[in-house]
C-alpha cells in the first residue's frame, strides 16, 4: 500500500480519470469524423481547363420568333401570303393550309461581322461581334411543358436535375456563403421547380429561386434566411443543436441525401443572412449603371433582374438564370414582340457591355433563348404557332466565337438543315466550355450511371474560341 494514498483516496484518483479517458476517445472520434467530412460544394477541379467559370442564362419561356429576331429569311418576306407547307421533324404535313407571313421588321447588318440581326435590337445590335448566333436549334415536341424541361433538364418524360444543379455538382461554388446555383423570377408553369431541381442529385445541388414569374422583382426575397427574433449569436447555437443530431442521425443510415442537403442549407442559409442582402442591394451601384440597364424606367423588372445577375456572377455564384414570359404569340404578334423585346433589348446589351468592361465576359458563358420558335406561316392573321424543329438561340462570352452565325435552317426557317444543335448539344457544349466531358459527369442512382445529355449530345467544336 502507497503510504501517500489510502486505498479510498486511490479509487476516487482512478475512476475520475475513466471520463477523461472517454471524453478523449470521443473527441479524437469527432476529430476523425470532421477530417471525413467533404463540403459538397467545395469548388472541383474540372475535367479539363475550362473557357468558362460561369454561366448566366436568358430565359425566354414561350419561344420567341426566330424568324423575327435572330433568323433573316428575305425568302419569307419575298413569299409573304403565299400557301406554306409545314412539316414536323420526321417530315410529315403540319398545318398545311396557312400562308406564309413574313417578317415585319427589318433585319440589318450589324458590326464588323455583318451578323443580320432584326431592328427589334437596336441596343443589343450593338453588340453583334460578341454574339455566336445559333440557326440550326431543334426540339422533340412543340409544346411548352415538354420543350421547357428538355432546355432545362434533357428530358420531358421523367423528373431530371436540371442543367444548373448538374454544373453545380460538376465544379462546385466559389463562395461558400452564397448558393452556388440561384434562379430569378422563375416562372411556376411548365415544370416549376423541376425546371432548377437537382432531382436526384443531392439536395443540395438544387437551384435557389428568387421571386417567382409575375412578381416585382425589386420585391423579391429569399424566405427563410433570416431570423427576427434570434440574435445571431443564439442562432448558432440553435442551429449547433440540430446539426449534432442530424449528423448522428447521417452516421447511422450512412446514406442520405436529403438529410445532407438539410445540414448544408442550415449552414448556407446563416451565412447567407448576411451576404445575399448585400448582393442584391442595387442601390449600391452607382447611377450611370443603373441607367445604362434602364432601371427607372417603365418595365425595368428584367433589367433589374439583369444587373442581379451580373452581381451575383461577380460574387462567386457558378450559374444564374434570368427569366422573361411572354413570347408565346399566337396573335397580336406585331405588339407583343415589339414589348418583349423593347423589355429585354437595353438590359441585355449593358449585362454584356458590364459583364466586358469588368474583364468577366470571357470566362462568363451568355446563353440566350427558349424552348423552340414559331411557324414561319401565320396563325389568327397576326400570330404564329409552335415550331420545334427549328428556331435560335445564342450564346456569348465564355470561350465562344463572336461575330459568327452557326447552323441555319431552311429558305422560310420551318427546319434546321445545317450545324444542326439539339438541346442536347447545347448542354453538352455548355458542360465543355466549363470543363466537363459531358460523357464522364455522371451520378450513380437506381443501379445506373445517368447525364445530363442522356445517350446523346455532341460539343459544338466550331463555336469554340
Amino acid at each position: 500500500m502507497n503510504p501517500f494514498f489510502s486505498r479510498r483516496q486511490m479509487l476516487q484518483s482512478v475512476t475520475a480519470g475513466f471520463g477523461f479517458a472517454a471524453f478523449a476517445g470521443l473527441a479524437t472520434e469527432l476529430a476523425a469524423e470532421d477530417a471525413a467530412y467533404q463540403n459538397p460544394l467545395a469548388s472541383k477541379t474540372p475535367h479539363f481547363k475550362p473557357r468558362a467559370k460561369r454561366v448566366i442564362m436568358l430565359s425566354m419561356r414561350g419561344g420567341p420568333s426566330h424568324v423575327d429576331t435572330f433568323d433573316y429569311k428575305p425568302e419569307l418576306t419575298k413569299d409573304n401570303g403565299k400557301p406554306g407547307r409545314i412539316v414536323d421533324k420526321d417530315g410529315n404535313p403540319r398545318g398545311n393550309g396557312r400562308t406564309l407571313l413574313g417578317s415585319p421588321w427589318k433585319f440589318n447588318q450589324c458590326g464588323e461581322s455583318g451578323l443580320w440581326i432584326s431592328e427589334l435590337f437596336p441596343e443589343l445590335s450593338k453588340h453583334a461581334d460578341k454574339l455566336c448566333l445559333l440557326n440550326g436549334m431543334h426540339t422533340d415536341v412543340p409544346n411548352h411543358p415538354q420543350a421547357f424541361l428538355m432546355m432545362h433538364t434533357g428530358e420531358f418524360r421523367f423528373a431530371r436535375p436540371s442543367v444548373g444543379s448538374w454544373v453545380l455538382y460538376g465544379l462546385g461554388s466559389e463562395n461558400r456563403d452564397l448558393p452556388g446555383f440561384i434562379t430569378i423570377s422563375p416562372p411556376e408553369r411548365f415544370g416549376g421547380s423541376q425546371n432548377f431541381g437537382s432531382c436526384f442529385l443531392p439536395a443540395i445541388y438544387q437551384g435557389t429561386a428568387i421571386g417567382a414569374s409575375g412578381r416585382p422583382v425589386a420585391q423579391a426575397r429569399v424566405g427563410n434566411v433570416a431570423s427576427d427574433h434570434l440574435p445571431k449569436k443564439l442562432q448558432r447555437e440553435q442551429i449547433d443543436l440540430i446539426q449534432e443530431m442530424n449528423r448522428d442521425l447521417l452516421a447511422k443510415q450512412e446514406v442520405n441525401p436529403e438529410l445532407e442537403g438539410a445540414i448544408e442549407s442550415l449552414e448556407l442559409g446563416f451565412r447567407m443572412q448576411d451576404a445575399l442582402p448585400s448582393v442584391l442591394d442595387l442601390a449600391k451601384e452607382s447611377a450611370t449603371t443603373t441607367a445604362m440597364y434602364g432601371i427607372g424606367r417603365p418595365r425595368d423588372d428584367f433589367a433589374r433582374q439583369c444587373l442581379m445577375a451580373r452581381r451575383l456572377a461577380e460574387s462567386g455564384v457558378r450559374f444564374v438564370e434570368v427569366c422573361h414570359e411572354g413570347w408565346d404569340q399566337h396573335n397580336g404578334l406585331k405588339n407583343n414582340l415589339t414589348r418583349n423585346c423593347g423589355d429585354i433589348d437595353r438590359p441585355i446589351a449593358a449585362l454584356l457591355a458590364d459583364l466586358a468592361q469588368r474583364g468577366m465576359l470571357n470566362d462568363t458563358l451568355v446563353v440566350w433563348g427558349g424552348e423552340f420558335g414559331r411557324t414561319p406561316a401565320a396563325q389568327n392573321t397576326d400570330g404564329r404557332d409552335h415550331n420545334s424543329t427549328g428556331f435560335s438561340m445564342w450564346v456569348a462570352g465564355g470561350g465562344t466565337k463572336g461575330g459568327i452565325r452557326h447552323g441555319a435552317t431552311d429558305q422560310y426557317g420551318i427546319a434546321a438543315v445545317d450545324d444542326k444543335m439539339h438541346h442536347h448539344d447545347l448542354h453538352a457544349t455548355m458542360l465543355h466550355l466549363m470543363g466537363l466531358d459531358h460523357t464522364k459527369l455522371t451520378y450513380r442512382h437506381a443501379g445506373r450511371d445517368f447525364r445530363l445529355t442522356n445517350v446523346y449530345g455532341t460539343v459544338a467544336e466550331k463555336i469554340l474560341a
